[in-house]
Formats: C-alpha cells, structure tokens, sequence
C-alpha cells in the first residue's frame, strides 16, 4: 500500500472520527434527558453517573483519535513531501 494513500485515509478517518465525537457532544448537550430517560429504563443509573459515563466515553474516544489517526497522519506529514 502506498504511504500517501495511507496518509489520505488517516485524514479522513481523522475528521470522520471528530464528526463522530461532535454529532456525540451535540446530542448529549441537546437532547440529555431524553437520553437520560430512555437509559434510565434499561439501567438504574444516577444522573451524576450517567454524566460521568458519558463524559468518560468521548474523553477515551478522543484519546483513542489522537492515538491512532491524528498522531500518524501528522508523523506522514512530516516525513512525506507535499504532493
């Protein structure tokens, strides 16, 4: 595979994964307690703990984009001349 290529999908997968993670932020800031309610159903969970879960999640997400798709990408911008 063609490292070019590679960087061109790392970029990609980059700003799918930050959609992801914003469209995530949106909703839970918007529609909260209708998710809160709809959870609440399934799982008897307090809403300092759905919070929590919430917040913990995007934060592993996002640590999970720099690792594995942003970091790489900047490293093959680095190494790689433009083209």
């Amino acid at each position: 595979m063609d490292l070019y290529l590679i960087k061109q999908l790392l970029f990609y997968c980059t700003v799918i994964n930050y959609a992801i993670l914003l469209i995530w932020f949106t909703v839970i800031l918007l529609a909260r307690t209708s998710i809160y309610r709809l959870h609440r159903r399934w799982f008897q969970l307090p809403d300092t703990r759905f919070d929590a879960i919430h917040y913990s999640g995007m934060a592993i997400y996002k640590i999970g984009i720099l690792l594995f798709n942003l970091v790489p990408w900047i490293t093959l911008c680095l190494l790689l001349p433009s083209s």
